[in-house]
């Protein structure tokens, strides 16, 4: 008599339910919806207004930059093979360095929109110095500045040379300083990592999952900024910053303080810096070549990208030298800008 076997029946891999950041986005917008009259009445505060203005300012200026950073990032890493790379770009650092920055006169973007390529540069092979002198060279120089800039500034042509001389010396500065005593230990292994050429079937894909992956992580760390620059709006009382109009050197350090606290997008920074009519030109450049080098949520942005250790250093020297850079070049350019 013949025994059947019977085999178990296979069982079913149990699909556990995984919460995302689309998911926590939707339930936040739920409640933001059915809340809303409760919300309202909660943010009826002056401060808490004025914070939300400042935040939702920020965030829209750079979220459409930060969109076209991503974009850029994720065909660079789909279309341009690491080996093209090598090749347009001199073997010496040096060299790379002036190249890099005279490549930020030709793609239109803000500093959020700079940190997701010049990471992807690193990815494809290119020398870190060159692509950190493109991530401070590509919001403070390009076409989209420059003409905002002559448009805040009508009456004073001279303060679009003197940005211009301002912040491409500050990013060659910093390129050279990089290539010279910068060491990759400082930067996170993730931002390190070399991509791979991709295959031509699968371009678009790696197009798509890279630009997502960058706006998901780049997006997070700039809500951060943005956070904290409307603290500090808040915090700051306005009147602090009215007797400074007659005090050049100590306006010079403030506005410079300033830009770094607005944390305002390259393409808007020059209206809010004409706005200010008490204050001299010198103050005002240095206020806008020190505001695409460094501010909070480019520093957040640096963090989250580059890792901690590189931020720390990068940040405090890119101060420095975009304040001496505008001073610099306001002296020969504006003639001490009264």
């Amino acid at each position: 008599m013949e025994t059947i076997s019977k085999s178990a029946p296979e069982k079913k891999p149990v699909r556990r339910f995984k919460i995302t950041s689309i998911e926590v986005l939707c339930a936040i917008l739920l409640i933001a919806i059915l809340g809303q009259s409760w919300l309202q009445q909660v943010f009826d505060v002056p401060a808490l207004r004025t914070g939300s203005t400042v935040f939702v300012a920020v965030c829209v200026q750079a979220l459409p930059f930060l969109v076209l950073g991503v974009l850029i990032s994720g065909a660079i890493a789909a279309f341009v093979p690491a080996r093209v790379l090598e090749k347009v770009l001199p073997r010496r650092a040096g060299a790379a360095v002036g190249v890099a920055g005279l490549a930020g006169v030709a793609l239109p973007g803000c500093e959020c929109a700079s940190v997701p390529v010049a990471r992807r540069l690193i990815g494809q092979g290119v020398a870190p110095a060159a692509a950190l002198t493109f991530l401070l060279a590509a919001p403070a120089v390009n076409p989209v500045v420059l003409v905002a800039t002559a448009v805040a500034f009508p009456g004073n042509p001279e303060m679009v040379f003197a940005r211009f001389a301002g912040s491409l010396a500050t990013a060659m500065v910093m390129g050279w300083l990089w290539a010279k005593w910068g060491k990759l230990d400082w930067i996170a292994e993730r931002a390190l990592r070399r991509m791979p050429d991709v295959q031509h079937g699968s371009r678009w894909k790696t197009f798509a999952e890279t630009a997502r992956a960058d706006l998901v992580e780049a997006g997070g760390f700039l809500v951060l900024g943005a956070m904290i620059a409307a603290a500090m709006n808040v915090l700051v009382p306005a009147r602090w910053f009215g007797v400074l109009g007659e005090q050049i050197v100590l306006g010079v350090l403030v506005m410079a303080v300033l830009a770094v606290v607005l944390a305002l997008c390259s393409e808007a920074d020059a209206f809010v810096a004409a706005s200010l009519t008490a204050m001299p030109l010198l103050p005002k450049l240095a206020f806008l070549v020190v505001g695409p080098a460094i501010d909070v949520k480019l520093f957040a942005l640096q963090t989250g990208t580059f890792g901690k250790s590189f931020a720390l250093r990068f940040a405090p020297v890119t101060f420095v030298v975009a304040l001496s850079c505008a001073v610099v070049s306001g002296v020969l350019i504006l003639g001490g800008g009264a």
